[in-house]
């Protein structure tokens, strides 16, 4: 809630029932962690208000947790670091990838594969036994197509590899 829809006695209103919870007041938050996050930030006047929101969220162990509400003037400073530093953040410029690939020595060369679910989808589908040989092999082939995605997303300026990444090769 921005500081200017505050009046000066409201900290914040309940998540449930909306009524308004007071600065230096006690007021209850969920115990679940991505109900505390910044972005949710679910607040509480009372257990049952709580105890209304847990089956919408479908929590299978939660707890209401006791918190008190700062004092105006704490949490107006709070708010004003937070722009301060947001403020920063929107006037950086856009991410370039710049980082170069790493050489191929330092590129670990493991079995990519899980050999077992390989070996177990194999002879379910088939019948058939499977070669240690076709490990490597198929390891080889995912390194190669892997580069080939890494080479998609950073001709798309991105650092995550998605699977878009992949469509095209798989494809061909």
């Amino acid at each position: 809630m921005p500081a200017e829809d505050l009046d000066d006695r409201t900290f914040k209103v309940c998540s449930t029932c909306k009524k308004p919870i007071f600065f230096e007041g006690a007021y209850y938050r969920c115990s679940v962690s991505t109900c505390n996050r910044a972005r949710v930030a679910y607040y509480f006047c009372s257990v049952p208000c709580w105890d209304a929101h847990v089956p919408e969220q479908r929590h299978r162990d939660a707890w209401a947790e006791q918190a008190q509400a700062p004092s105006r003037a704490t949490y107006l400073a709070e708010l004003a670091k937070e722009e301060s530093t947001t403020g920063a953040a929107e006037a950086a410029p856009a991410r370039r990838v710049v980082s170069p690939p790493k050489p191929e020595g330092e590129v670990p060369e493991d079995v990519l594969v899980v050999v077992s679910k390989l070996k177990a989808y194999i002879k379910a589908r088939s019948g058939m036994s499977t070669s240690d040989g076709v490990i490597e092999v198929l390891s080889d082939h995912l390194r190669r197509i892997s580069d080939q995605a890494i080479e998609n997303a950073t001709a798309a300026n991105r650092k995550t590899v998605m699977d878009r990444d992949f469509q095209g090769i798989l494809k061909r």
